[in-house]
């Protein structure tokens, strides 16, 4: 196969949102253009992308303040940014959301991360674009997925390229963390891919369904996952391909490697060894209610268990606006720094204590997105080992050759013969979709997860 994969095992890729035109996502209606700037950020003066309105265009262009950020600015920001997202200073309205209504929150974010990376962009992709598949490179019938886990440079990039194809916000994840790739070993073309980190330790839609035992809910928490990257790339996103990287990530080869990179290490934080057990996921879906994962079988039992809804809550609407938030905060003696010891919600923190500041309520961080969030379980006894009144995790066998299998007859074969957009696929989309040409716009990608 060339250079190989190194793959953990043999044997996927994220379905296209409703609606979608062929299978690179919808296209831009005409008129509507999102041009964000790339002029780096100076430390002497503060760049904040501001939306203007010209002859029916929507652009992003720079502002620049000067020396030093004044409270009333940046107050006029935040509201004017809100209102530019028609939610409130008290956050969201409470009517609901469609998937338009969504994206439209989360491309400041996503553009301005696009935008941040263009020059790795233009560096990488030459290497990695032959990774991504042409529809004519597919053959449905051939179609043999590979499970491989991140660990060369060639990974690393095939993943962060494929992952700023999402219209989501790019998230390098916290704590500890496992990144797949699903391969395609038939033509050595990427499928999809996988991200783990860390769970927080307060996840209210999990934390509903376990009493755990005094002082050890840290202890039990942490040996679990969150799945904050899960998806497909063209063409497979077409073919349902998204299912099987979800049934990957429940399989035996996920906890193999989870135990393989953890057993005996140590927490970076409270410096003490916790068991290398990995006995549930969590996730929540991008666009409130999951196709992806309702109703994800596998032999009769449901792979991803439907828990709830996240609570609405976030800081990605106004991830534009952070640096400034931070510089406002340190110009008065309030330090915003990450690292160990601080925890993952510091960007929270940072914006909370801005926002209060300058006379708004944390509440402006209610988007209102109620994602629809799911449980994976790994083992059968999950309720009552998480509750300390089982102290061995019996796990579930799903090897990932026999997942495969299972997504190929249930989903991938039927799918090819009744969607046609796949076919017509060309790797020069992506390209398209990452690079922003001088002068050029941001892509609307319709993203997955």
């Amino acid at each position: 196969m060339g250079r190989g994969f190194g793959a953990s095992s043999g044997g996927g890729a994220t379905r296209q949102p409703d609606g979608a035109a062929g299978c690179f996502g919808r296209k831009k209606p005409p008129g509507k253009s999102v041009t964000p700037s790339r002029a780096p950020c100076e430390r002497t003066a503060r760049n904040l992308r501001t939306e203007e309105q010209s002859r029916g265009h929507r652009t992003y262009s720079l502002t620049t303040v000067e020396e030093p950020i004044q409270p009333e600015y940046l107050r006029r920001e935040v509201a004017k940014r809100l209102r530019q997202l028609g939610l409130t200073t008290t956050g969201a309205t409470g009517e609901p959301m469609d998937k338009a209504a969504i994206r439209m929150l989360h491309a400041p974010a996503r553009e301005l991360e696009l935008v941040r990376c263009q020059d790795w962009l233009r560096a990488a992709l030459p290497r990695v674009l032959r990774f991504f598949a042409e529809g004519v490179e597919v053959d449905p019938k051939r179609v043999t997925p590979v499970l491989v886990e991140v660990q060369e440079e060639w990974h690393r990039e095939l993943f962060r390229a494929a992952r700023l194809l999402w219209s989501l916000p790019l998230s390098k994840g916290f704590g500890r963390r496992l990144r797949f790739l699903v391969m395609d070993a038939n033509n050595e073309r990427l499928i999809g891919i996988l991200g783990l980190q860390s769970p927080p330790l307060s996840f209210p839609a999990r934390d509903r369904l376990f009493g755990y035992p005094e002082g050890r809910k840290t202890e039990l928490v942490n040996q679990t996952m969150d799945m904050h990257v899960l998806g497909a790339v063209p063409p497979y996103n077409r073919l349902l391909g998204a299912k099987l990287v979800a049934l990957a990530a429940a399989s035996n080869e996920v906890r193999a490697a989870y135990r393989r990179k953890y057993a005996g290490r140590a927490t970076e934080i409270e410096g003490r060894c916790l068991p290398a057990r990995l006995v549930a996921l969590t996730t929540t879906s991008a666009f409130g209610r999951s196709s992806i994962y309702n109703r994800l079988r596998y032999n009769g039992h449901l792979i991803a268990e439907p828990i709830g809804y996240a609570e609405g809550y976030g800081s990605f609407h106004l991830a534009d606006l952070y640096p400034l938030f931070r510089e406002f905060l340190e110009a008065r003696g309030i330090s915003t720094r990450g690292g160990f010891g601080t925890g993952p919600r510091i960007k929270w923190q940072t914006m909370v204590r801005a926002l209060e500041r300058l006379g708004f309520s944390s509440e402006a961080l209610r988007h209102g997105i109620k994602r629809e969030a799911f449980i994976f379980p790994l083992v059968e006894n999950l309720k009552s080992y998480m509750e300390g009144r089982c102290s061995r995790p019996l796990y579930r066998d799903l090897p990932f050759a026999d997942l495969v299998s299972h997504w190929r007859e249930r989903w991938l074969l039927d799918r090819a013969q009744r969607v046609d957009g796949w076919r017509n696929c060309r790797r020069g989309e992506i390209e398209r979709m990452l690079i922003i040409p001088e002068g050029g716009s941001a892509c609307d990608i319709r993203g997955q997860r």
